[in-house]
């Protein structure tokens, strides 16, 4: 499965529909799924899920995926791209290009906010192990943009140890006690008040 950097307006436009970020997370967690199944893990009618996964297969989001059962009516899909990311940098050259750059990285930080909120309204039905292990936390450097470029990184490759030793792990066949988790990065500067 790929790792894609998103630069073009028509994927980005498709990503930006918060049902469609609610379904490739969906996806991911599932690995393959049916509509139906998606539909009543977004609690979202079938109908719609089947045009919403049409339209992110159409951007090479997502795939058709190998039938899981031996029902032929059932469609199965999974993912393309297991890792995307999407930079200011690529969608700068035109104003529509940064309306929907802006709108998209909107919609998947508030959908970020809704998942740490649901997961506050939930954690007493986590563990005490989850509930230690969850974290947030703020910083506030003082940083030149360079600085900021380079924790960036530094932070990416510590997430893609922990991906990949993760991804090695469940290969092993461990997978006991292992969980998705939700890690959301931002580094933005702010001026003073």
């Amino acid at each position: 499965m790929e790792s894609r950097r998103i630069t073009d307006l028509d994927t980005l436009k498709a990503m930006a529909h918060p049902l469609r970020l609610k379904l490739y997370r969906a996806l991911f967690q599932a690995r393959v799924a049916t509509a139906s199944q998606l539909a009543d893990q977004v609690d979202e009618a079938v109908s719609l899920v089947s045009y919403h996964l049409r339209k992110l297969a159409a951007h090479g989001v997502i795939e058709e995926a190998e039938p899981q059962s031996s029902d032929g009516r059932e469609r199965w899909w999974q993912l393309v791209m297991r890792h995307y990311s999407v930079q200011d940098k690529d969608f700068r050259d035109a104003p529509e290009r940064a309306a929907a750059y802006t709108a998209f990285t909107r919609t998947a930080f508030h959908d970020h906010v809704e998942l740490y909120e649901r997961y506050l309204d939930e954690q007493s039905a986590w563990s005490p192990d989850w509930r230690a292990a969850a974290f947030s936390s703020q910083s506030l450097p003082r940083l030149t943009a360079a600085e900021l470029t380079g924790l960036n990184q530094e932070l990416l490759e510590v997430v893609r140890r922990w991906q990949r030793h993760s991804e090695a792990a469940i290969e092993a066949g461990d997978t006991e006690g292992r969980e998705n988790v939700n890690l959301h990065l931002y580094g933005f500067p702010a001026r003073r008040p």
